[in-house]
């Protein structure tokens, strides 16, 4: 019985890369951004509740739990482009 050829393979070389290395992941500036808007948003609902509806800026009222939960929620949005 005739034996098959061998089939040699090539060894594999990449084409030469003339491109920048492309950063993956989050920008630098994303992940303190996030936090600070999530622990300012904690803060002024926190201080607006102990003082008592005084505090952080007495004219707005209820406004102040919107500036709060704004802030927690761009927080929130934020997060979601961290890699």
């Amino acid at each position: 019985m005739p034996k098959s050829r061998l089939r040699r393979r090539r060894v594999f070389t990449p084409p030469p890369s003339e491109t920048k290395a492309v950063r993956i992941g989050s920008p630098r500036w994303l992940v303190p951004l996030m936090v600070a808007c999530f622990v300012l948003g904690l803060l002024w609902v926190v201080v607006y509740y102990v003082t008592q509806t005084d505090y952080p800026i007495g004219s707005l009222g209820l406004g102040n739990m919107a500036i709060g939960f704004g802030l927690i929620i761009v927080g929130f949005v934020l997060s979601t482009r961290w890699k």
